[in-house]
């Protein structure tokens, strides 16, 4: 059974600082690429940043540039999300997604709630 579940999320202030965590199984991780996508309200679901099977090929939206950082764990089937300088516009449930690449296999986890508020 695959699983994808999301922790981390949480209140923050403006400025500061959270790190999102998605555990994975069910799947052969090395086999995926991995994502993060955020939903705000009455918006669609963006694409926040990506990192490539082995970690080394990472992209970012351009709204989260030099702010957030994605990283993935091998040995252990997670992929990190660590956000920094975070701003009322980051509020959002955050996905963690796997995509095969192909064949349109995609795996999606619950989401977690990441709110930037004074």
């Amino acid at each position: 059974q695959v699983q994808l579940v999301e922790s981390g999320g949480g209140l923050v202030q403006p400025g500061g600082s959270l790190r999102l965590s998605c555990v994975t199984s069910g799947f052969v991780f090395t086999n995926y690429i991995m994502k993060w996508y955020r939903q705000a309200p009455g918006k669609e679901r963006e694409l926040v940043a990506s990192v490539g099977r082995v970690g080394r090929d990472k992209r970012y939206g351009d709204a989260v540039k030099d702010r957030f950082t994605i990283s993935r764990d091998n040995h252990n089937d997670r992929v990190f999300l660590q956000m920094s300088n975070l701003k009322p516009e980051d509020t959002a449930v955050y996905y963690c997604n796997a995509d095969l690449g192909t064949e349109n296999i995609v795996y999606w986890g619950q989401g977690t709630q990441v709110t930037v508020a004074s």
